[in-house]
């Protein structure tokens, strides 16, 4: 089943409305994609200015980089308009309105091609030299150019990349249109981009630096991604596949597992995610708040943080599809903290988790179904972080939770901030409250997200490596 995962706006960095060059573009676009990381990974630059851009990516990844040998056709007199583009495996792809508009011949479109595959050919020979193409086959493909205009380019390289046995694909541009995700939506399983300006007319139009790049700067990038490969170890091989409730799941790198996974549910399944780095020393199961889902960027973001400090994750839905449209099933705690207990035992219950500490990450909503899940007895959850939450819909159930519990809100979330000083008072366990300054309620404020994300890291490292020796201390009674 595909997913589109579409993340745009407008960036929040120094210079939110342009790129200072291709480098600063693919360090920014490089944030976009932290949740990537630990898969088993390609990420491919599109031919000349999609490598600088794509060389930052895979870098920040630690995944190989290749190139995604694609060109564009240009309408003859206006090259710089794509009409097509043809690519690699025979790939052809023709926008039939430019066409039309351009007045472009048969012969015309032709003579165009002929051109630019005879390019194709001998650019191919020049960046790979005798190297075959990075395998694709069953692996999460990042396909990066430097923009999106037309959208011609892009879908021949994500069609390329299907060809070539992607598993899953991800595209990924600094910026384009804001109408891209209609063009481009049905080539790629998620959609990357920082920058959908009003008024796009051309790629260009959003860098202070857009100078051509040459074919010595993109064998540069390739030959320095390589080095860098060889010394990481880093071959990025391994397979995306399903893990079910029988199954072990997708081996990955040195004994890391990530995997889409179905976990039962009754007489259904729930769809998540499942990423145990190798050398996990826990892990953390996600519960999302209302109208929310396993894709929501503010957890996966977070998700991408506790990996990175080799922490496991799972990210699933709470629902299924079907139930999610039932707003009543929304709102009730006790289902969904029933189906959060019934995660933690498939979880429990699976070769990768063996012997390691759980806990729970809730947003909103979710934060009362892990407190209330929390408060089974003999739950074993090590430790429970809120953010944004609302415990109140865990009301009654806070006393008997054993699990120490960091409560995350915003300064500018004035009600929930009241709801959860109530709760922590009512809590018989160690437990702390971090406000974050300025913060709103989805923390979309720069640096806000950064700082729950360190806070879940410190928690749930203190007390994956403490939990069973720690001695906790209920509040004197009264």
């Amino acid at each position: 089943m595909t997913h589109h995962r579409t993340y745009s706006g407008h960036d929040r960095g120094r210079h939110p409305d342009h790129y200072t060059d291709r480098d600063d573009a693919g360090r920014r676009l490089a944030e976009r994609l932290g949740h990537l990381a630990g898969r088993p990974l390609v990420v491919l630059g599109l031919p000349r200015g999609g490598v600088p851009v794509a060389a930052r990516v895979a870098e920040a990844l630690h995944a190989p980089l290749d190139v995604c040998l694609v060109r564009k056709l240009g309408v003859p007199f206006q090259p710089e308009l794509g009409m097509g583009a043809v690519g690699e495996d025979g790939v052809r792809v023709v926008n039939e309105r430019v066409v039309r508009m351009g007045g472009v011949s048969d012969g015309e479109l032709a003579a165009v091609e002929t051109y630019e595959r005879s390019v194709l050919e001998r650019r191919g020979r020049l960046y790979r030299g005798d190297r075959a193409p990075e395998p694709l086959t069953g692996r999460t493909v990042v396909v990066v150019d430097d923009g999106v205009a037309t959208g011609s380019t892009a879908r021949a390289a994500c069609r390329i990349a299907r060809a070539r046995g992607a598993a899953r694909l991800v595209l990924a541009v600094p910026v384009a249109p804001a109408h891209w995700t209609e063009l481009l939506g049905d080539e790629a399983d998620e959609l990357v981009c920082p920058l959908t300006p009003p008024g796009f007319s051309a790629v260009g139009q959003f860098y202070t630096d857009f100078d051509q790049t040459d074919d010595a700067e993109v064998v540069d990038c390739l030959a320095r991604a390589a080095r860098r490969v060889r010394a990481e170890g880093t071959a990025g091989g391994g397979t995306d596949a399903e893990g079910t409730a029988g199954g072990a799941g997708a081996e990955g790198t040195a004994g890391g597992v990530d995997a889409e996974v179905r976990i039962p549910a009754g007489a259904g399944r729930l769809t998540g995610v499942l990423a145990v780095p190798p050398g996990a020393t826990g892990i953390v199961l996600f519960a999302h708040g209302s109208g929310s889902s396993r894709h929501s960027p503010r957890n996966r973001r977070v998700a991408a943080g506790l990996g990175e400090a080799g922490l496991g994750t799972l990210l699933f839905d709470l629902l299924t599809d079907a139930e999610a449209a039932d707003r009543a099933k929304v709102f009730d705690t006790p289902l969904l903290a029933a189906r959060l207990t019934g995660a933690t035992r498939w979880l429990t219950g699976r070769p990768e988790a063996a012997g390691l500490p759980f806990g729970y990450f809730g947003a909103s909503t979710g934060a009362a179904a892990a407190l209330w899940a929390a408060a089974e007895p003999d739950n074993g959850c090590t430790a429970v972080v809120s953010r944004g939450g609302r415990p109140d819909l865990a009301a009654g159930r806070l006393p008997a939770v054993t699990a120490p519990t960091l409560f995350v809100v915003g300064g500018a979330d004035p009600w929930v901030l009241e709801a959860n000083r109530r709760a922590r008072a009512e809590l018989r366990t160690e437990s702390e409250l971090l406000v974050v300054d300025g913060a709103g309620h989805l923390f979309e404020e720069p640096g806000a997200l950064e700082r729950v994300t360190d806070a879940a890291v410190r928690w749930f490292t203190t007390h994956f490596t403490d939990g069973a020796a720690a001695v906790r201390h209920p509040p004197a009674a009264a």
